[in-house]
């Protein structure tokens, strides 16, 4: 069921009967923190204001799917404007860009709001409470903040690099000005503090509102996750990316974590691939499944579904009460083409149709709009209005359980090279996404066939990476931490020019045009998702180009072709992406001088 989470009040005693949805609680910093925290419901209450920041647009729209383009899975065309998300998308984002404002001054109020909390909690005595319940409540709620606290972290150095490391609640008369600290100092903290934390927590079906709160199982998998990225490339002032010496020990953290999860809490991945992302839809949140953590967005918020999904064309005139939504970062056709015409992955993870005004399917306009096809806005039930947009209340995955098994495998094989149980991680994942009947070839035979090297294994995780998790928006991240960020968007180019010459000649077996239509139940039908068709059987088919549209006769490749990820490749250092974004103009202000931008070419 769709919680109010746990925060329908961040002060009960304040509010009046009306109740106030957690993710817009008030403000603790009026209470007295001493009171907060030295009761179960209050604290709990304290601790939800943390959650508050995830309703706010630097992560509903920006950090959540908005700024984690362009990679060799999403791409969107940020050179054709100047307005501030197009400059994030173009690497070309200035200190003034407001959109980073957003997100830096967010973050911070986060870690803020986590920071009082863990204080609060650390000062109560009810850590070692003699009550057993209060005891175990207390210890679960610092490592909610705790593992917060790390994310926010996490995500401020993917975009800025070093900032600096706050750990205390602010006080009176406190220096609040403080300088930049080492991002891998940053990230070695906040993974010791979640490692001391996590013993301590309990599981989403210990819990009252599951996988729509941090549990155990998210605090491990977060763990391994923030390992990775400490143990992963980063970029360096100089334009150089690097990884420090002790990466390994960071491997083997990973290792360990997603094994003890494994070991604890072990499931089975759900076999209906769709109904995970049916769930968010329609209120669900099944607890020892796949999901192990999603932000629950209530009634009126998220923008899920509105900038980030299947193309929906609404509006008062509509003959339907879905609204409209849009979708920001469409997927390349060569991340289209990549998958195996037997993984059931496909369908749902690329959306070929659109929904139009008279509530019918119709194929997107051509290979550039294929969509995010795990959200739709018409699926919500009740339909929001017809002139609704945002707030859709689609809940987002932060997490799901096979990250966990494919964490393993990759750190597994990172350690010890690619080993049975590093093996075993990858066929569970590849098991769910093809028929029982496929499994000889696809996945025994396949998994086995890319367990020859260390090196083809990795391979091997990298692309069944972007199978599993594409539209989550996770890939950037994923990129920048394997060191491979350049490199894989100029495969993405390179192929895209080569699929547009052979369509232009005719000669691929590819799908120079597709063919689809709509069955006699409105059901969206391609004929020939994966192979060239010189001509459809009858003619209720409608002919669209695909491949063919690639090409352009003036320039040899569609303009997007050429400039999408041109700054990926040939930025201020040739084969290195500047992912790193300057400080705010705000933040280096009010800092007085401490903070200012230096190296990055800025």
């Amino acid at each position: 069921m769709k919680t109010r989470l746990l925060l329908t009040a961040i002060m009960a005693f304040v509010l009046s009967s009306c109740e106030k949805d957690f993710m817009e609680p008030k403000s603790i910093s009026t209470f007295d923190i001493d009171y907060i925290y030295s009761n179960v419901d209050d604290a709990r209450n304290g601790v939800n204001a943390i959650y508050s920041h995830f309703n706010q647009d630097a992560f509903r729209s920006r950090l959540s799917n908005n700024m984690t383009g362009n990679t060799d899975i999403e791409h969107q065309s940020g050179w054709t404007s100047n307005g501030d998300r197009y400059q994030i998308w173009d690497l070309q984002a200035n200190p003034a860009n407001r959109d980073l404002q957003i997100v830096w001054t967010y973050a911070y109020q986060a870690i803020r709001d986590a920071n009082i909390a863990i204080e609060g909690i650390q000062n109560s005595g009810n850590l070692d409470a003699s009550d057993d319940t209060v005891s175990r409540t207390f210890n679960h709620l610092i490592g909610e903040a705790y593992t917060l606290r790390a994310y926010w972290y996490s995500m401020l150095i993917y975009y800025f690099g070093d900032v600096p490391y706050i750990t205390e609640a602010p006080k009176a008369g406190a220096d609040l000005n403080q300088p930049k600290t080492d991002r891998n100092m940053i990230l070695s903290g906040v993974i010791q503090d979640m490692i001391d934390a996590e013993e301590h927590m309990m599981w989403a079906d210990q819990l009252p509102y599951g996988a729509e709160q941090v549990n155990r199982e998210f605090t491990l998998g977060m763990i391994a996750r923030l390992a990775l990225q400490r143990g992963g490339y980063f970029l360096t002032p100089d334009l150089t990316m690097q990884r420090e010496g002790d990466y390994l020990d960071y491997y083997q953290i990973a290792k360990d974590y997603t094994q003890k999860l494994i070991e604890l809490k072990d499931r089975q991945l759900p076999r209906d691939y769709r109904q995970i992302f049916l769930n968010q839809h329609n209120s669900r949140s099944p607890v020892n499944s796949d999901v192990l953590f999603e932000i629950p967005f209530g009634d009126g918020q998220g923008d899920v579904g509105w900038n980030i999904g299947i193309t929906v064309e609404g509006g008062p005139t509509a003959a339907h009460d879905y609204g409209s939504g849009n979708n920001y970062m469409e997927v390349t056709p060569t991340y289209y083409l990549s998958f195996d015409s037997e993984d059931r992955r496909r369908e749902v993870t690329t959306g070929l149709f659109k929904i139009n005004q008279e509530f019918e399917q119709e194929f997107v306009e051509g290979p550039l709009n294929i969509s995010q096809g795990k959200w739709n806005r018409a699926l919500l039930d009740p339909p929001p209005g017809s002139s609704s947009a945002k707030g859709t209340g689609i809940n987002w995955p932060m997490m799901r359980y096979s990250d966990v098994l494919l964490m393993l495998a990759e750190a597994e094989n990172e350690l010890n090279g690619p080993t049975a149980e590093a093996q075993e991680a990858l066929k569970r994942v590849r098991r769910r996404a093809f028929e029982p009947e496929d499994w000889p070839e696809k996945v025994d035979q396949y998994v086995g066939n890319v367990s020859a090297s260390k090196e083809s294994f990795f391979e091997a995780i990298v692309d069944e990476r972007a199978w599993e998790f594409g539209g989550e928006m996770i890939r950037k991240y994923e990129l920048i931490r394997w060191g491979i960020y350049s490199e894989k968007v100029e495969e993405t180019v390179e192929e895209l020019k080569r699929l547009a010459d052979a369509a232009f000649n005719g000669t691929t077996n590819e799908p120079i045009y597709m063919y689809w239509k709509t069955d006699e139940n409105g059901n969206f039908m391609v004929l020939n998702p994966d192979q060239n068709v010189v001509a459809p059987p009858d003619d209720t088919w409608n002919q669209v180009p695909f491949l063919l549209a690639l090409h352009d006769d003036e320039s040899t490749y569609q303009e997007w072709i050429l400039k999408d990820w041109e700054n990926y490749i040939n930025g201020p250092q040739p084969g290195v992406v500047r992912y790193i974004f300057p400080i705010p103009n705000e933040a280096i202000e009010n800092s007085r001088g401490v903070l200012q931008n230096d190296g990055y070419g800025f």
